[in-house]
This record gives structure tokens, C-alpha cells and sequence, in this order.
């Protein structure tokens, strides 16, 4: 008997966990989820967009339209963010993160300065937004490679059986 020959990718693997990651996510309108990971394959962390620990997410908007208070802007902890500060397994140094939406601005900061090397991201919707480029200036000038999801698999059951 040989081994099995259907099985998932590495790329397909750790996406997949981002995308479970952002099912977490209590948001109406937009649900990302990041998983980490260091050269060895190993995840270091995940992440998704909620409140910061402690906030109840009953208490704070999840409007995206309205004055700053009125909606979630201020308050909600993106998923990459949430993923470089949940880490507690070490350095983040030369890792790879999995990302559902491209990084923003604020979160491409922290991933430059956190030591991540390179992003592979599932949705680039707001690439023509001033935020997102921003974002690909300072990875470019940072030596962030940033790359789209290639697998193969478009969907992944699970069953709990």
C-alpha cells in the first residue's frame, strides 16, 4: 500500500487554519483570521479582528458607518495584530503569516517590526485604497514579500463525527 496522494498542502493547511481563525470573529460585516508561522512549519500564533481581551464585545459598536465612537473602528484589534501579540511561542523572526484580507497599514507596521518576512494573502479588496498602499510601500522597503494564496483546494469540509 502507498501513501495517500489527496492530501492538502502546507500552504493550503495554514490557510485553512486563518480561515477558521476568522470564523471567531464577531464582526457583521468583515471576518479575517491570521496564522503564523515559522520556517519550520510550525504555528506560533493566530489571530482574528475583535475587541481587545477584556472589552466586552456587547458593549462597543460593530457600525462601519458613523462618527468614530459610533463604530468599530476605533475600538477592534485586527487579526494580524491580535496574532503577533497572542504569540507566545518565541521570536516571530524570518515567519510566514497567512492572511484572509491583505494587511492594512497599521498592521504591516507591526508585522515589519515583529520580524515577519512574508505574508501570502487570500483577498486584496482594498488594493486601491491609500491605506493598502501605503501598506505595500513599507513591506516593499522592508523587505516583506507579500504573495496571493495559490492552492488548489477551493473548499475544505470538517465533520465532527
Amino acid at each position: 500500500m502507498s501513501k495517500r496522494t489527496d492530501y492538502i498542502s502546507w500552504d493550503e493547511y495554514f490557510m485553512g487554519i486563518a480561515l477558521m481563525s476568522a470564523k471567531r470573529s464577531k464582526d457583521p460585516s468583515t471576518q479575517v483570521g491570521c496564522c503564523i508561522v515559522n520556517p519550520d512549519k510550525r504555528i506560533m500564533s493566530m489571530g482574528y479582528n475583535g475587541m481587545p481581551a477584556g472589552c466586552d464585545d456587547d458593549e462597543y459598536p460593530w457600525a462601519r458607518e458613523g462618527g468614530m465612537l459610533d463604530t468599530k473602528y476605533a475600538f477592534v484589534c485586527h487579526a494580524e495584530l491580535n496574532a503577533i501579540l497572542n504569540n507566545r511561542s518565541g521570536s516571530l523572526e524570518g515567519c510566514t503569516a497567512y492572511v484572509t484580507l491583505f494587511p492594512c497599514n497599521e498592521c504591516a507596521k507591526a508585522i515589519i517590526q515583529s520580524g515577519i518576512k512574508k505574508i501570502i494573502y487570500l483577498s486584496d479588496k482594498y488594493a486601491d485604497t491609500d491605506g493598502t498602499k501605503a501598506s505595500k510601500k513599507m513591506l516593499d522597503s522592508a523587505g516583506v514579500a507579500y504573495m496571493p494564496y495559490n492552492g488548489k483546494v477551493d473548499k475544505i469540509e470538517l465533520e465532527y463525527k
